[in-house]
């Protein structure tokens, strides 16, 4: 239930539970863990953005990718070239317009995103091992919410040249 508080003689309607704290605290609790079962693999958190949207959407191109995961230009292509150095994406012209970029995954990027999700599944686990699956579900879907995603949709990449 809010409760009003006064502030520089102006009325205030605060909620009674703030979240912004307690997302805080599991955010960072979820990174650090995260950070510690994906680094083995050779990755970072900032690979796990990119590369499962490259998988379920087949390969974007590289500007789509960039509105996609909303990265300016400059930082994704330093993102992209970390992937393309360990061979788990792979960049190359498009035959219809030389401008532009596809960007795809390859199946050793696959398979190590695969790995680094279900090490993440252990993760999420540790970090909500009190939630049971229902309560897990309406978490995921209220994030969803708030954060106003339904999924991150990319524009695939059609080259048929």
């Amino acid at each position: 239930m809010p409760y009003t508080v006064r502030i520089a003689s102006l009325p205030v309607i605060q909620p009674r539970h703030g979240s912004a704290a307690l997302l805080d605290h599991l955010a960072k609790r979820v990174r650090l863990r995260a950070e510690s079962v994906i680094a083995p693999l050779g990755l970072r958190p900032r690979h796990l953005v990119a590369l499962p949207v490259l998988r379920d959407g087949g390969g974007s191109t590289q500007q789509a990718l960039s509105t996609t995961l909303q990265i300016d230009g400059t930082n994704l292509v330093g993102l992209l070239n970390e992937l393309e150095a360990d061979k788990l994406i792979e960049r190359r012209r498009s035959s219809k317009d030389r401008r532009r970029h596809i960007v795809e995954l390859t199946p050793a990027g696959a398979k190590r995103l695969a790995e680094a999700e279900f090490a993440l599944a252990t993760v999420e686990d540790d970090v909500l091992g009190r939630l049971d699956d229902e309560q897990r579900e309406t978490l995921y879907r209220l994030l969803q919410q708030a954060t106003g995603a339904d999924g991150v949709e990319c524009t695939p990449a059609v080259d048929a040249g």
